[in-house]
């Protein structure tokens, strides 16, 4: 395979993480709520995401407005709903000339347990949460700045807590008949009701932040403890244009801070 980059465009807060795709099983048939079951396996593509979910500084730049309730310019931008997220990444891709969207379920989860570096973790990057996580218990009941705690095994920061994350998919009460593809699961030709979900946020116990919790929302909702992260398909190559590139390297051990990677 040709060697990975992690990537960073020129626009404020949009670091993208190589995610080398693999094979994982999706969900939690021993301790998770019924909406996580069956467990099953999920054959993910590479892909990039978000090294932090969309700040308010970033949508500002794309959108000249700033909706969030918690004013910051490094705070996820938040009360935005599932559609305003895709007038977002209409006008991202116009400035950029790229294909970005939001995660699917699948990717998401695959991304928020660390890939292939996964160590099996209860939330993104750790089994104590306060070291990866804003939520109810530290929170002091707002967001806050991205990228303070530390990142997960793919160098992701913020999947669990602070704010939940709009995925592509429609909402199913459970992964029966799930794609094993890890494509979005979207009911055609009427899309569902609801939107998926994922992360937990700084309003939420911390059972709402593990890696498998799953949540929903209607798509024109605006809650001020929900934000999303992108995605960009993987293309061999994408080194140019707005780009800038860092090799990848496998991620730090739990609890150290991997070396300052500097861009152009």
């Amino acid at each position: 395979m040709d060697q990975p980059f992690n990537l960073s465009i020129d626009l404020p807060d949009l670091d993208l993480v190589f995610v080398e795709g693999g094979t994982f099983v999706m969900g939690d048939d021993e301790s998770g709520f019924d909406r996580e079951k069956p467990a099953h396996p999920v054959n993910v593509p590479s892909f990039y995401i978000g090294k932090y979910p969309v700040t308010q500084r970033l949508w500002q730049a794309v959108m000249g407005t700033n909706p969030s309730r918690f004013s910051g310019e490094k705070r996820p931008v938040e009360s935005v709903s599932w559609d305003d997220t895709q007038d977002f990444i209409e006008q991202l891709n116009k400035k950029t000339g790229k294909t970005f969207r939001l995660p699917s379920e699948a990717e998401w989860e695959y991304a928020a347990r660390g890939g292939k570096y996964s160590q099996g973790y209860l939330f993104s990057g750790s089994d104590k949460l306060k070291q990866v996580s804003w939520y109810d218990d530290n929170s002091n009941g707002e967001t806050q700045e991205v990228g303070l705690l530390l990142l997960n095994e793919l160098g992701l920061y913020d999947m669990s807590g602070n704010v939940y994350e709009w995925c592509e998919d429609d909402y199913h009460d459970n992964y029966q008949k799930a794609p094993g593809d890890a494509k979005a699961w979207i009911d055609l030709p009427k899309r569902g009701a609801l939107r998926v979900l994922r992360g937990g946020s700084y309003f939420d116990i911390a059972v709402g932040c593990r890696c498998t919790n799953r949540n929903a929302d209607r798509p024109d909702s605006h809650v001020n403890d929900i934000g999303f992260r992108l995605v960009l398909p993987f293309i061999p190559h994408l080194r140019a244009g707005l780009f800038s590139s860092t090799p990848f390297a496998p991620p730090a051990p739990e609890g150290e801070l991997p070396p300052a990677t500097l861009t152009d």
